[in-house]
């Protein structure tokens, strides 16, 4: 990437891209891959303007009616999810710097198979932690527990060397902060590896309505503690672009890649505005007009949510 480049997006196959990239050139990895639901995802952004013959009664009996703004979508299927990932993953270890930290996004329905795959890559010794994200969001099944939480595996090039910047992180509150003093209370304590964070809500200023978007909160958190300020981000299942709004936000230089135009387009206009940003294979400014979110480059909020597991 050049000097005056502080970001890189590609509309392309993330396996091309990878195989362009040089060895040891990426200090941090996160992905957030499809998780093989066997569903087409998709989300229907609506707006609900005040109209006399609308469908919908509202306060003091004004009515309103609900407009689809448009529709994103993408496939989730995979006859092979493992040989799919196979040689990107490989991939991924060979763009890792010696320091690196790999971050895999996934769910409970193929954790348990990518972590084998992925341990056969990095070797079982670097294989640091299992991140369960908790949310508390959406309907509740009554024939099983509602799952409610997905998982991300971490990952490091080498175990006896790589970064954790835990004074970084932001601290959160204790349960009981009577029972560990007033310094500490007012200091709070380091996140375990069980993340309570909220999803995007649908009224969040955060809010793109791309299908899988994850909260900037979950990407910060990991950027801080993973990489240090400079440092090259890689996300080559980009999505919406949140890991280069976070990484943009705390001082970091990103590549993301994707290869669903609708994605692009919402990049686009998360990305509008900002300098020094080189498209590959993707035009942003046929998808600008008027800005995604206002107020995406916010400072980061202080509550995560429910507090973390003590």
């Amino acid at each position: 990437m050049k000097d005056t480049v502080v970001g890189q997006i590609f509309f392309s196959d993330n396996l091309e891209v990878l195989k362009m990239l040089p060895s040891a050139s990426v200090d941090l990895i996160y992905i957030d891959p499809p998780f093989n639901t066997g569903k087409v995802q998709q989300r229907t952004q609506l707006r609900t303007v005040r109209a006399v013959d609308g469908e919908r009664v509202g306060f003091q009996g004004d009515r309103y009616r609900t407009i689809a703004l448009g529709t994103k979508r993408f496939s989730d299927v995979f006859d092979d999810y493992l040989g799919f990932l196979e040689p990107r993953l490989l991939e991924a270890r060979r763009v890792l710097a010696p320091h690196g930290a790999f971050y895999f996004h996934i769910d409970y329905r193929e954790v348990h198979y990518c972590k084998v795959l992925l341990d056969s890559i990095f070797g079982r010794d670097s294989f640091i932690n299992e991140i369960i994200w908790a949310y508390d969001y959406g309907g509740r099944p009554k024939n099983r527990w509602p799952p409610k939480h997905d998982n991300i595996l971490f990952y490091v090039k080498d175990p006896t060397h790589y970064v954790f910047n835990s004074d970084e992180i932001e601290r959160i509150p204790y349960l009981a902060p009577g029972l560990v003093g007033p310094a500490k209370a007012a200091r709070g304590k380091l996140p375990t590896d069980v993340w309570w964070h909220t999803i995007v809500p649908t009224n969040s200023s955060e809010k793109t309505g791309y299908p899988t978007q994850k909260p900037l909160g979950i990407m910060r958190r990991i950027i801080r503690a993973s990489s240090r300020p400079g440092d090259l981000v890689l996300d080559f299942f980009a999505g919406s672009g949140t890991t280069g709004v976070a990484a943009l936000e705390l001082g970091r230089r990103f590549v993301l890649v994707d290869n669903n135009p609708e994605a692009l387009a919402v990049m686009a206009k998360r990305f509008d505005g900002v300098d020094r940003i080189e498209w590959v294979g993707f035009d942003p400014q046929l998808h600008r007009g008027q800005k995604c979110q206002p107020t995406l480059f916010s400072a980061p909020p202080s509550s995560q949510g429910h507090p973390d597991v003590p």
